[in-house]
């Protein structure tokens, strides 16, 4: 129920804050390589080695970032309220 919670609230922000120029991103991340997802790193490893995602490596930490900083810098002036994937295409079935 959170990640359902946070796609609204991302959408409630977009619509209330876009007449002051303000724009809102729900960020998505997928299998990201991190101290947390290592209990899960075997199953996930033998899931990649069967083409698990387009994308078939790992996420990283720096993947995410990059996405971020681009929303940051304002780079995506012209949308708001969109939930950014940030998993190899692993949404994609």
């Amino acid at each position: 129920m959170s990640k359902a919670a946070v796609a609204m609230m991302a959408k409630l922000f977009a619509l209330r804050l876009a007449p002051t120029g303000i724009v809102v991103y729900e960020v998505r991340p997928g299998l990201i390589k991190t101290p947390m997802t290592g209990v899960a790193e075997e199953r996930f490893a033998k899931l990649l080695s069967e083409g698990f995602t387009p994308i078939n490596r790992w996420g990283t930490p720096e993947d995410v970032g990059r996405a971020v900083a681009t929303m940051a810098a304002g780079d995506l002036p012209f949308a708001t309220g969109a939930a950014i994937q940030i998993d190899g295409g692993m949404h994609i079935h």
